[in-house]
C-alpha cells in the first residue's frame, strides 16, 4: 500500500507566490523584507483553512534562507532550506497553543529564546491557537513578547482574535486573512487537476468551492475524497463531473430550481408538487429544498442588474441560464418569493407537518402574479373607496358562482389597517364622482346577513340541490353608503351657539374629571366650518387633541362633515393663581414678627423660659 499525502499537505504553498487569496499578507512581508523594517511579533488571525499557518512558515523560512533571491522568496537548495524542509531545524520552533497553553510550556519556550541561532539569523517561534492559552501564560509571555533579543521572531496564529487580551494584540503587528473566494479555489483546483490527470468540469469544481465556504484546506479534503471515488479509464486518467460532486456531496441539482421557478411563473402548480415530491424521494430534506429555493431567487434578483452581476459566483454556462430566466420573472415576483421562502423557512421548525408547510409556501407562490394583477385592478380601487366610506374595513368582492341557474355574489371582510380615500374615487363606471366625506367611526356599515343553512331549501322547478337568496351586490352597498353619507348636510354658517351647545353636550359625557376641567376652560371662534377653540396651558391642548371622539361627536351633532378644529394656546387664558409669581418662603424672625403682632404677651413667654431664636 502506498504512502497517500492528501492535497493540503502536498500541494502546501513552499513561497509567497503560491499562496492563495491572501495577496495583502504575502505582499506586505516582502515588503517589510525588502525595505528591512520587519517587527518582531506578528499575529496571524482569520477562519480556518486560509493560509495562516502557511505564511508563518513561509515567512520563517525566507528569514534563514542563505541565498535569498531579487524577490525576496526562499532558494530551497541552501541547508537552512534543505533543513527546514525535512522537519530538523534547530532555528524554527513550533508550539500548539491548544496542548500546551500552561505557564510551564511558556517558561520552557523563553528558556529557549535565551539561545542564539545555531545556523542562520533568526530564531523564530511560531504559536498556533494562540488564543487556547491560560491567562497566567499570557501574562508569564508578555515581557518576552516585548523586549526580546534583536535574533528572536515571534509569529502567533489564531481563529478567535477577540479571545486574546489587549495587552498580547498590543505588542504584535496583526494580519487579518480573508476567506478565499470561489474563483480563487477554482483556479487552485484547475491546477491540482491538471498535475493529477483529472479532468474536471467547472461547474463541479465550482459546487466544491462553494461547500468549502471560504477554506481552502476544506475545499482541498473535498475534492480528495470525491477523487477518491472516480474510476480510472484504460488512459489512467479520471473525469470530474458535476452530476459526480452533487451525488458525493448530497446537493441538490441547479435543474430543480429552474423547473420549479419556470412552473411556478405559469402557475403550473402540478408540475411544482411533482418536482417537490421528486426531491423528497431522493432523500433531501425539506428546508434544503426551500433554502436552495430561496438563494435561487436571490441569484435571479442578482442577474437583474449588471452591476450585482459580479455577486453570482458560478461558471459563466450557469449564469448565463440565470441571466436568461431572470429577464423572463418580473422582479415583484422574485421579491414576493422570496418574503414567502424567507417565512417558511423561518417557521419551518415549528411546523409540525414540514412537507404540508412547504407546500402551502409553494401555493403562495404558483399564484403571486395573479395576486399583482388583482392588486392592481381598477376594481379593487372601486372596492376600497366604498370600504373606506364606512369603515375601516375593505370590501374585496370575489369571483361569482352560479347556483340553481343563479348568480349569487359572494364578499367578504377583510381587515386593512390605514386605509385612505383616494384623491378622485371612481363609480363601477369609470366615471369620476365629486369626494364623499366620511362620517364618523361610530356609524357603522350594516354588517351583511349571511344565509343560515335552514334557508336553503331544494329548488324542485329547476331541479337544482339548493337555491340561496340573492346578496347585496357592490352598486347596492355604494348606494347605502351614499345614504348614510347624504344625512350630512354640510352648513357652512355655523354659530357660536350651535358650537357651544355641542361642545357642553359632549363634555356632560365625558367622565374623566381632568378632561372636563380642560374642556370648561375654552374660548370659542367660529369661521364657516372653521373652529378656533383657545385653551389656557399646552396641557389643556394635549388633553383636547388627544380626544379621538370628539370630532366624531361634533361632526355628528353639528351635522357637518368638513368640520375642522384648531386648538391654540392663550395665555390670557390661564388661571390667576398659576401666572402670580411664588411669594418668597418668610424666616423664623418673621414668623415670630407676625405671631407677635397677634399676641404681645408672646415676648414674656419668651423672656420667662429664655426662649431664643435660631442663630441669635
Amino acid at each position: 500500500m502506498s504512502n497517500f499525502v492528501v492535497s493540503a499537505r502536498k500541494y502546501r504553498p513552499v513561497r509567497f507566490d503560491e499562496v492563495v487569496g491572501q495577496e495583502h499578507v504575502s505582499q506586505t512581508l516582502k515588503n517589510a523584507l525588502q525595505n528591512d523594517k520587519l517587527a518582531h511579533a506578528f499575529l496571524f488571525c482569520g477562519p480556518r483553512g486560509v493560509g495562516k499557518t502557511t505564511c508563518a512558515r513561509i515567512l520563517a523560512k525566507v528569514l534563514n534562507c542563505q541565498n535569498l533571491g531579487e524577490d525576496h522568496e526562499a532558494c530551497n537548495t541552501c541547508g537552512s532550506c534543505q533543513s527546514f524542509n525535512d522537519n530538523a531545524s534547530f532555528n524554527i520552533t513550533e508550539l500548539d497553543a491548544a496542548s500546551n497553553n500552561s505557564v510551564d510550556h511558556i517558561r520552557a519556550l523563553i528558556e529557549q529564546v535565551r539561545f542564539q541561532p545555531q545556523q542562520g539569523q533568526y530564531k523564530v517561534f511560531i504559536i498556533d491557537e494562540v488564543h487556547m492559552l491560560s491567562q497566567q501564560a499570557f501574562n508569564a509571555f508578555l515581557k518576552t513578547l516585548e523586549e526580546p533579543p534583536p535574533y528572536a521572531i515571534f509569529i502567533l496564529a489564531t481563529t478567535e482574535k477577540h479571545k486574546i487580551i489587549p495587552t498580547i494584540l498590543s505588542r504584535c503587528q496583526i494580519f487579518d486573512f480573508r476567506r478565499i473566494q470561489v474563483p480563487a479555489m477554482v483556479s487552485h483546483l484547475q491546477e491540482i487537476c491538471k498535475q493529477e490527470n483529472i479532468t474536471a468540469e467547472k461547474d463541479a469544481l465550482h459546487i466544491i468551492g462553494q461547500k468549502a465556504d471560504g477554506a481552502l484546506r476544506d475545499s482541498l479534503s473535498i475534492f480528495d475524497r470525491i477523487v477518491s471515488s472516480l474510476n480510472i479509464d484504460e488512459g489512467g486518467n479520471r473525469t470530474l463531473t458535476y452530476k459526480s460532486v452533487i451525488e458525493s456531496l448530497n446537493v441538490l441539482d441547479y435543474d430543480y430550481f429552474f423547473k420549479v421557478v419556470d412552473a411556478l411563473m405559469v402557475e403550473d402548480l402540478a408540475q411544482v408538487m411533482v418536482i417537490f415530491d421528486d426531491v423528497l424521494r431522493k432523500g433531501f430534506e425539506e428546508d434544503t429544498f426551500v433554502m436552495g429555493l430561496a438563494e435561487h431567487m436571490r441569484n435571479l434578483l442578482v442577474c437583474k442588474d449588471e452591476q450585482t452581476l459580479g455577486l453570482l459566483q458560478v461558471s459563466d454556462e450557469l449564469k448565463a441560464l440565470y441571466k436568461t430566466q431572470a429577464s423572463k420573472a418580473p422582479a415583484a415576483f422574485l421579491l414576493t418569493a422570496l418574503d414567502i421562502g424567507n417565512d417558511c423557512d423561518v417557521n419551518y421548525r415549528m411546523a409540525r407537518n414540514k412537507r404540508l408547510h412547504v407546500e402551502m409556501a409553494l401555493i403562495k407562490m404558483a399564484y403571486i402574479n395573479r395576486a399583482v394583477a388583482a392588486f392592481k385592478s381598477p376594481s379593487v380601487v372601486v372596492e376600497r373607496r366604498a370600504s373606506a366610506a364606512i369603515t375601516t374595513t375593505s370590501t374585496v368582492s370575489q369571483p361569482k358562482t352560479t347556483i340553481a341557474e343563479k348568480e349569487v355574489t359572494y364578499e367578504a371582510s377583510i381587515p386593512v389597517q390605514n386605509v385612505r380615500e383616494p384623491e378622485v374615487p371612481l363609480n363601477p363606471s369609470g366615471q369620476e364622482e365629486k369626494k364623499v366625506a366620511s362620517p364618523p367611526p361610530a356609524s357603522p356599515a350594516k354588517p351583511i346577513n349571511m344565509p343560515s343553512v335552514q334557508n336553503l331549501k331544494p329548488d324542485v322547478q329547476t331541479g337544482s340541490a339548493m337555491k340561496m337568496t340573492k346578496l347585496p351586490s357592490l352598486d347596492e352597498l355604494e348606494e347605502e353608503v351614499d345614504n348614510e353619507a347624504a344625512q350630512y348636510v354640510n352648513q357652512e354658517n355655523l354659530t357660536h351657539e350651535d358650537v357651544e351647545a355641542a361642545w357642553m353636550a359632549f363634555l356632560n359625557q365625558m367622565k374623566s374629571q381632568s378632561v372636563k376641567v380642560a374642556l370648561k376652560r375654552v374660548a370659542f371662534k367660529v369661521e364657516g366650518s372653521n373652529i378656533t377653540v383657545s385653551v389656557g396651558s399646552r396641557m389643556s391642548k394635549s388633553m383636547i387633541q388627544e380626544e379621538l371622539e370628539l370630532m366624531p361627536f361634533l361632526r355628528k351633532e353639528l351635522r357637518n362633515s368638513k368640520l375642522v378644529l384648531n386648538v391654540e394656546v392663550d395665555s390670557t387664558m390661564a388661571p390667576q393663581d398659576m401666572t402670580k409669581k411664588p411669594k418668597r418662603p418668610i424666616n423664623d424672625k418673621e414668623k415670630y414678627s407676625q405671631m407677635r403682632a397677634i399676641n404681645p404677651l408672646l415676648d414674656d413667654f419668651r423672656e420667662r423660659f429664655d426662649l431664643r431664636l435660631e442663630g441669635e
